[in-house]
């Protein structure tokens, strides 16, 4: 199996579990007298396996991860690290912009005025690049999902 459709699969199982959450959540109280519409233990069966499919499913892909390379520098782990710390950076720099590009209205002379302390086109100069470089970094990591067999499968 490639790495690739691991993560397919583990998206799946994920959206799986939480179904199978809330079709419990659904049947776990009824009222008196009543049969609940699917048997709890069917579920709580399912849910067990689910959740342990799952986390064989992690196993084999942080596995992965960790031990092929992605170029001569990095794992495929240290690249998915670098892709998460641009995105984190790039939404904390979006927020300050946004914060940076709120106006206020003013309706009187006395009113406070503010203004702005960062310098805005150098941080979305940088947001850009960040997005840029993410775009980049992801479409390569996708590419290599799709050839990396998983380790463990």
């Amino acid at each position: 199996m490639k790495l690739a459709e691991a993560l397919v699969n583990r998206s799946d199982l994920q959206r799986k579990i939480a179904q199978l959450k809330q079709r419990l959540e659904r049947v776990v109280k009824v009222q008196e007298g009543e049969e609940p519409a699917e048997q709890p233990k069917d579920l709580l069966r399912e849910l067990e396996h689910s959740v342990n499919e799952l986390a064989k499913l992690v196993r084999a892909i942080n596995r992965t991860n960790s031990g092929v390379a992605f170029d001569e520098h990095w794992t495929l782990a240290d690249a998915l690290a670098e892709r998460d710390r641009m995105l984190q950076l790039r939404k904390l720099l979006n927020d300050l912009l946004e914060q940076a590009s709120i106006t206020q209205d003013r309706f009187s002379r006395s009113e406070v005025r503010y203004q702005r302390t960062v310098d805005v086109v150098q941080i979305q100069k940088q947001v850009d690049d960040l997005s840029r470089d993410y775009r980049e970094l992801d479409f390569r990591i996708q590419e290599k999902n799709w050839t990396i067999t998983l380790i463990g499968s």
